[in-house]
């Protein structure tokens, strides 16, 4: 059995980094799913704006508490052994 190796010093760090992980995969979904309803026209233009508004939003947030944090993008896309890469 495998055995987690915790680092009290870098705790909060990896923390921060798994949360804006999780939360970047979100808006990637939530960017695909905005764009095939584009696509299938089940959205109005109204709330094509909103969406592309909210997404930009959130994209530019993630980068900000990235940079506060020291962290850097591609330290977001989890390495998952054999299924590859997470983003």
């Amino acid at each position: 059995m495998a055995r987690i190796a915790l680092d009290p010093a870098t705790v909060e760090q990896d923390l921060a980094r798994l949360v804006l992980t999780l939360v970047e995969l979100v808006r990637r979904l939530m960017e695909g799913q905005a764009l095939r309803r584009l696509e299938a026209g089940t959205v109005t233009a109204e709330e094509a704006e909103r969406l592309g508004l909210g997404l930009m939003q959130l994209r530019g947030a993630v980068e900000t508490l990235c940079a506060r944090l020291d962290i850097r993008p591609e330290e977001l896309n989890l390495d998952l052994g054999p299924l590859g890469r997470l983003l």
